[in-house]
Formats: C-alpha cells, sequence, structure tokens
C-alpha cells in the first residue's frame, strides 16, 4: 500500500509552485515588503487606471520575478534544507527586477530604438531579461515550458537549418529575437502578460481573500447537506463542492488537496475504491478551470483574443461547464449503485436551512463580480469591486475579522499565489512572439491541412493530441496561449469554426491533460491522499470526465451550446437532450444503468449519450429510442435487484 502522505507533502511533490522556501530568515522582510507592495500596486491601479500596458507589464514581471528567486531554489529539495536565500539568488532577483523596471526608466528611449536601433546595453539587457524569466519560470512552474519555449528560440534562430520548406524560414540573429521578445508587443510583455496585468492578478487575489473568509469550509459543508444522503453522495458532495470552489480557484492541483483532504476520506469510509474516490476528487477539482465565473487565468486571455465581452465568455462557458460536471456526478451516482454505496444518515449532515441562514452571505462577492461585469463594467473594475465586497464580509464574523497583521499578510499572499501564473504567461508570450516572428502558425495550419486531408474531424482530433501533450507540461494559462496562438486560429481561418467554439474547444483539451495518463498530476495528488494506485486513478478519472472529451468537438459541429445563434426554445431543448445523453454515456463508462450491463449495451449506451448530446432533434430522437430500448431491456432481466431509485436512506 502507497505511503501515507499529508497535504504539505504532497502538494510539494506534484505542485511545482508549492516548492518555495519555508524559512529565508531576513530576507523574509523583503519578500513581503515586495509582495504587499505589488498587490497595493495593482489595487491603486485597478481605481485610478492602468499606466501604458509596457510599464504596467514590467513592474507586473518584474517584481514578480524577484520574489520568486528569493522564494524558489535552484533545485526541488533545497527548500528543505536553506534557511537563507543564496547570495546567488539574490543577485538573480535585484538583476531580473532591474532589467525588468529598466523599460520603464528608458522608456522613452526605447520606443526610440525601435526606429533608430537598440543600444548594445539594450541588447544585453533583452538578452539577460528572457533568460531570468526562463530560469524563474523553470522554477515556478517547471521544465517543460521552458524547453518549448527554448525550443521555439532555436527554431527562431536556426530556419534555414530545418530540413524541408514548410518549417524553413529566413533566420534570425541573437539580437534580433532579444530584442523583438523583450521590447516588442508581441513577445514577453504581448496580451498575456498585459491580460495578467491588468484582471488576471485581481482575480487571483480576490480568491485568496475569499478563502480567508472561510468560504471553502462553506462549499464544502453546503454540498455535504445538499447531497450527502443520496445514493453515493459523499462522492457527489465532492463533485458539488469542488465545483462551487472552482468558481473562486482554477488550480487543478491546489484543488484536489485541498478539497480532497476533506471529501476523499470520507469517500473511502462510505464504500468507494480508493482509485474511485482519487478520481472523484482530481477531475472535480480540474473542472474548477472551466466553472463561471473566473475559470482559471485563461478566460481573461480567451476574451482579449477573440474580442468579446467577458461577459459573453462566462455565458459561453455555462452550459459545457454544467455537462462537465452534470457527467461526474452522474458517473458517481452509477458506480454507487453499481457497488451499493447509499447515503449518510441524514443525522450526521449539516442543515441546509441553518448554513444558509448562518452563512449564506459568504457568496455575495461572487455575485458582486458577475452583476458589475453584466451590467457593462470592465472586468478589472469587477474584480476590484468583488475584492472590496470580500473584505467587508471578512468583518461581519469574528473568526474572519481580520487585523493589521493579518490584512498585510493577506496583500502578500495575493501576490505569492500569482507569482507562478505571471512567470508562465510571462514565458508563454515567448512562445507566441517567436510563432509570429517566423510565421509558424501558418507553417502549422499548412501542415495539419495536409494531415488532416481538410476533413474538419481530423483536424479537430490532431488538435486535441496536440493540446493535451502540451497540457502535460504547460499550465493551463500557457497551454492556451501557445494553443490559441496556433492552432485556434486555423480551425476559425481554415475550417470556419465559431471563434468562441474553436478556443473553447483547445481550452478544454489543454485542461484535461491534468487528468489524462500518463501525465495527471491533479489525479497523482489524489492518489496520494487516498492511498490509491496513482496511474488507475488517472484511468478512472478519464473515465469520469468524459463530457470534456466529447463537449468540445459538439461546440465546434454545433455551437449552439456556447450561445451562438442560440434561441430559448433551441437551448432549452439541447440542455435536456445533452444532459439525458451525459447520463447514458456515464452509464456506459461505469458498466450500470438500471442493472449491471453488458457490453453490447455499454456501446449502445455509449452511441445513444452521443447523439443526444448532440443539439439536433432527429439525432436526439434516435438516441432516446437506443435509451429506451437498453432501459426495456434490463428493466425485463432479473440478474439484479438494484434499481435507479435516489437511494435516500
Amino acid at each position: 500500500m502507497p505511503k501515507k502522505e499529508n497535504a504539505n507533502d504532497i502538494l510539494e511533490k506534484y505542485d511545482r509552485e508549492s516548492t518555495y522556501r519555508k524559512k529565508i530568515g531576513k530576507w523574509a522582510w523583503v519578500v513581503t515588503f515586495l509582495g504587499i507592495s505589488l498587490t497595493l500596486f495593482h489595487l491603486y491601479t485597478a481605481y485610478f487606471g492602468t499606466l501604458p500596458t509596457q510599464q504596467q507589464g514590467a513592474i507586473h514581471l518584474g517584481t514578480a520575478l524577484g520574489i520568486i528567486f528569493l522564494l524558489f531554489p535552484v533545485k526541488k529539495g533545497l527548500q528543505k534544507k536553506q534557511t537563507t536565500v543564496p547570495w546567488y539568488d539574490v543577485i538573480f532577483a535585484f538583476t531580473a527586477m532591474y532589467v525588468t523596471y529598466h523599460k520603464i526608466i528608458f522608456f522613452d528611449s526605447i520606443l526610440q530604438s525601435r526606429i533608430s536601433g537598440y543600444a548594445t546595453t539594450d541588447i544585453f539587457i533583452s538578452i539577460l531579461g528572457i533568460l531570468l524569466l526562463l530560469e524563474a519560470t523553470r522554477r515556478t512552474v517547471g521544465l517543460p515550458i521552458v524547453i518549448v519555449a527554448s525550443v521555439a528560440i532555436l527554431y527562431t534562430y536556426f530556419g534555414n537549418f530545418i530540413p524541408g520548406k514548410i518549417l524553413s524560414h529566413p533566420g534570425f540573429s541573437a539580437n534580433q529575437i532579444a530584442t523583438n521578445l523583450w521590447y516588442q508587443e508581441s513577445g514577453v510583455f504581448g496580451t498575456p502578460i498585459q491580460i495578467s496585468a491588468k484582471f488576471i492578478f485581481l482575480f487571483l487575489f480576490f480568491g485568496v481573500l475569499l478563502v480567508h473568509t472561510k468560504i471553502g469550509q462553506f462549499f464544502n459543508d453546503l454540498a455535504l447537506a445538499i447531497t450527502g444522503r443520496f445514493t453515493g453522495g459523499t462522492a457527489k458532495t465532492a463533485v458539488v463542492a469542488s465545483a462551487l470552489q472552482g468558481m473562486v480557484s482554477g488550480s487543478s492541483v491546489g484543488n484536489t488537496v485541498a478539497s480532497g483532504s476533506f471529501t476523499i476520506p470520507m469517500m473511502k469510509r462510505s464504500g468507494f475504491k480508493p482509485e474511485f474516490a482519487a478520481a472523484t476528487e482530481a477531475t472535480a477539482s480540474t473542472g474548477g478551470q472551466i466553472m463561471p465565473p473566473i475559470m482559471g487565468a485563461a478566460a481573461f486571455i480567451m476574451m482579449e483574443y477573440i474580442g468579446v465581452s467577458y461577459g459573453t465568455i462566462m455565458l459561453a462557458a455555462v452550459i459545457p461547464a454544467l455537462l462537465y460536471f452534470s457527467g461526474i456526478f452522474i458517473g458517481t451516482h452509477f458506480e454507487a449503485k453499481k457497488f451499493g454505496v447509499i447515503g449518510l444518515p441524514k443525522a450526521d449532515l449539516p442543515s441546509f436551512k441553518k448554513l444558509i441562514v448562518r452563512d449564506g452571505y459568504m457568496i455575495a462577492p461572487i455575485f458582486v463580480i458577475i452583476g458589475t461585469i453584466m451590467i457593462g463594467f470592465t472586468p478589472q473594475r469587477a474584480a476590484l469591486m468583488g475584492i472590496v465586497a470580500a473584505f467587508i464580509i471578512s468583518l461581519l464574523r469574528k473568526d474572519t475579522r481580520m487585523g493589521f497583521r493579518k490584512i498585510l499578510y493577506v496583500l502578500e499572499q495575493g501576490a505569492r499565489v500569482a507569482l507562478p501564473v505571471i512567470a508562465a504567461v510571462g514565458t508563454a508570450g515567448v512562445i507566441a512572439g517567436a510563432v509570429s516572428i517566423t510565421g509558424l502558425g501558418s507553417k502549422f495550419a499548412a501542415g495539419v491541412i495536409a494531415l488532416s486531408g481538410g476533413v474538419l474531424f481530423f483536424a479537430l482530433f490532431f488538435t486535441m493530441i496536440a493540446c493535451i501533450i502540451l497540457g502535460m507540461g504547460l499550465p493551463t494559462t500557457a497551454n492556451y496561449v501557445v494553443t490559441a496562438t496556433v492552432a485556434a486560429p486555423i480551425l476559425i481561418n481554415e475550417f470556419g469554426v465559431a471563434p468562441i467554439a474553436a478556443h473553447m474547444f483547445v481550452f478544454y483539451f489543454g485542461i484535461v491533460a491534468d487528468i489524462t495518463p500518463p501525465v495527471c498530476l491533479a489525479a497523482y495528488a489524489g492518489a496520494g491522499i487516498a492511498r490509491a494506485n496513482p496511474f488507475q486513478s488517472g484511468m478512472t478519472a478519464v473515465k469520469l470526465a468524459i463530457a470534456a472529451f466529447i463537449v468540445p468537438y459538439i461546440l465546434v459541429y454545433n455551437p449552439i451550446l456556447v450561445m451562438v445563434d442560440v434561441t430559448l426554445v433551441s437551448i432549452i431543448l439541447a440542455i435536456i437532450t445533452a444532459l439525458v445523453g451525459m447520463a447514458a454515456v456515464s452509464s456506459s463508462t461505469i458498466g450500470f444503468f438500471i442493472r449491471h450491463s453488458y457490453y453490447w449495451e455499454r456501446l449502445i449506451l455509449f452511441a445513444a449519450g452521443l447523439m443526444l448530446i448532440i443539439p439536433n432533434i432527429v439525432i436526439s430522437l434516435i438516441g432516446l429510442v437506443f435509451l429506451l430500448g437498453i432501459w426495456f431491456i434490463q428493466k425485463q432481466r432479473k440478474d439484479d435487484s438494484n434499481d435507479m431509485g435516489l437511494g435516500v436512506s
């Protein structure tokens, strides 16, 4: 049996963001000062207006790089041995801050240099800045994204030496590459870092502030009160709690460990296998990145890439997220029926009414954000209003009220939480900049078209594989930036896919890498808590998250589910048939409907589910006939006493 690990050990093992030095001596004051200053800077500019994009991004990235080198050691594992910041990391920290602030100090001359040519000092600083960014990203996010960025830079340099005409290009000098990536808007300080500096940081800080109002415990208790008494109630609690927490957090591994410490032991005690318990929590926690209103960090970049409002993105994400979590929820029900896992006694559950009366006000900041966006304010202003509302909420109870020291601590934590995202989007900017310089996007498009033979389905399949492979090494935000830069335009320009559907497609498949073997970090983290087999947990997670592999294709072929060309009647029918379809697909993957299913029954159920999910009335009716046929066949069979009841205990 796997060795039992505590939550901190699991986070450090699977979550690169948690491998920071816990003891840094006197340098803790410097980290605190920089962290508080960075958060206050973003709050100030959110209210009074942002600086010019290059300057805003320079303060955002430069301060983050300084904190990263003071907190994160050069090698994973040293954080437990070092009790101060080594001299070389101090040099790296302040050098990184200087080369980035250099864009602010010499802002006007750098703008002029774009025409007259960059000085030797500017070139040296740009090279040093890129190298320090890549090293900071390696420390906070991991090596794979750095390898991808390095290959992109090498491709930009060695273009003439790439065999074949498709990938070959003239090639650029080291000076041209460095200055383009560091000083131009298409590189490090391009759209991703600009969005991070304007929106993402504020929403991440909002999440930190909500954590300190103890909203996580409220979500757990609320989910248990709603679902605990039904068949497989403990697993359903995990799904609902993770869906709720996903509204304010976008970290798959972090959500898995935070929620899983509460839900996984509870699922195991009720009768679920350890692998299933781990998979349920990991799958539900991963879905936090597609759950409105925050949807991880990538949603804000999507808004800029597509050129639509954030409210439009949120609205488009609602139904796919509903289908994703419904698929997991239904899957847990069939698994519970299959193995006879009943609900918890009502006496052991918290009172829903008392929870709402006592703690219901905690969700007010989320409604403030949604309402502020829907009436037309910018996401930046909505985040600021949500932060103010969350702070006011924290004052209402003694156990959440923050004194001066606690406020300083929360301000610092706001910066710390953002560090990996800032580093990741900066490095993603390197990749996007290389694609822009070399024209790799158009060459990649030609390759995909040739490989797919111009058939949309094959183009989608190859894009899916690319997104999943990239997602195994890149965090969701960076993965989305790369695929949105390279893959999404192909689907839009060459195959006529609706822009919102194309971007949701690459977004979804970047996310599911967290639960897709062989590199499924969220499933591995859940397995660590459950003391389960990691690979089996990952395979089970794929079965539970089957909606995430099906729905994106449906969005492309019929984008009604992302609110494109929608009418009230059509969307209601699409939702109803899709939910019934998810029930059929989940039943097929679990192997239980109203009885244990034979393999041929599972195949028919899967086909019926797909037909029901497709928003076409004729196809959906055929799927319904197949589903009712299996229901009738199993109803006549007497090999199993279980039925489809809710199983209220």
